[in-house]
């Protein structure tokens, strides 16, 4: 009844219904003229369709939630599995299965999603994920709803799983919030403002800082850098302006800013950045800024030998946002040497094996690929 958008068209329930004992009493005229809305806003948004062109009726196998769908084939797509997109739908049923078939909002349906794909990359059946779930390096979504910070799914955690899962990571009982600490709002507020200057929070500042801290990070990070982007027009700020486009941008009532873009300026090669010239309220203006379209030179990396244990892989492409150990460290099989971020999927990388860190071959900021070596472990 959906068509392709993630949630049944009020329209055919409205018409469905109309003369009958349950008559909404909505006029389908009213109706129509919404769509017409939503219809051109889609439009300004074309460049993140997914080009989903029909129903799928795989979604009573998977129940995989149609909000998700999308999402979850793009993110599918970024990582290199767009190709296994059938494969992932498969995965997530199983993944759903070993979770206790939940009940798939938000945040419980990206645990599922982000599970999918980790068997995935890594060629993993239901059964293989349970029978060596003590030796994988799981995303970290999925490890901490094991711990609970999720809740208690109905029937509770197969318990050998669970603790094969989360290792030495504590576990939380019963509903999470029961057992939290009081927040203190007024100690982030001061650290917030400490960093990010004095009256700059807002109360959903605070609350965005406090409930997605690294998301927050990188926003007011975002406005540090570019300001308040939000007072750009969505077209705008989507594409680009064409050559002599004029637009206009109010900051405030009564002061508009008139920017008109006159040329591009040629790459520079040793920095990736490109010279904009363009017209503010009539004066000329130029600025340097970041080409994104130029591709960094490729660099080849060593892969792991599946077969030799003293050799850690990356279990899903991502980039390494943080470093555990050093060269020398003392590890135990499992112990987080590493934490890879892909498409708002963290995954903590855990030593294959009893031993010492012999070399590292990953530093803060790589992007790795299924199966790039992370590391070589010494055992004793």
């Amino acid at each position: 009844m959906s068509g392709v958008t993630s949630q049944p068209c009020m329209g055919a329930f409205v018409s469905a219904l109309e003369g009958s004992e349950y008559d909404t009493g909505i006029p389908t005229e009213s109706i129509a003229a919404l769509n017409s809305y939503w219809e051109q806003t889609r439009l300004l948004y074309s460049c993140f369709d997914p080009g989903v062109k029909a129903s799928d009726t795989s979604v009573y196998t998977h129940e995989m939630p149609g909000g998700q769908y999308t999402n979850l084939l793009f993110q599918a797509q970024s990582l290199g599995l767009g190709s296994r997109w059938n494969d992932v739908k498969a995965a997530y049923t199983e993944a759903n299965r070993i979770c206790g078939d939940l009940v798939k909002v938000t945040p419980s349906s990206k645990v599922v999603g982000d599970f999918a794909q980790f068997m995935v990359s890594n060629h993993l059946t239901g059964d293989e994920v349970v029978s060596q779930a003590a030796t994988l390096s799981f995303p970290k979504s999925v490890v901490e709803f094991f711990q609970g910070y999720l809740g208690q799914p109905v029937g509770g955690f197969p318990k050998e799983l669970q603790a094969a899962i989360i290792r030495d990571a504590a576990k939380i009982e019963g509903r999470p919030g029961a057992s939290m600490e009081p927040f203190d709002f007024d100690q982030l507020r001061r650290d917030l403002e400490d960093k990010w200057g004095p009256g700059s929070i807002r109360d959903v500042d605070l609350l965005s800082a406090a409930l997605y801290p690294t998301v927050f990070d990188e926003f007011q990070a975002l406005r540090q850098k570019y300001g308040n982007l939000s007072l750009i027009p969505t077209p705008l700020f989507l594409s680009p302006l064409e050559v002599n486009q004029e637009i206009q941008v109010q900051l405030e009532v009564g002061k508009n800013l008139i920017i008109r873009y006159i040329a591009l300026g040629p790459l520079h090669k040793e920095t990736a950045k490109r010279d904009v010239y363009f017209e503010l309220n009539g004066e000329p203006r130029i600025v340097s800024v970041d080409d994104t379209s130029v591709k960094p030179e490729v660099v080849a990396r060593v892969r792991a030998d599946p077969a030799n244990k003293n050799q850690l892989g990356a279990p899903m492409s991502g980039a390494v946002v943080e470093i555990k150990v050093a060269v020398g460290d003392k590890v135990k099989a499992g112990q987080a040497v590493c934490v890879l971020s892909a498409m708002k999927m963290e995954t903590v990388v855990g030593a294959p094996a009893d031993g010492v860190i012999e070399a590292l071959h990953v530093a803060i900021g790589d992007n790795l690929g299924a199966g790039d070596l992370i590391c070589l472990v010494k055992t004793e």
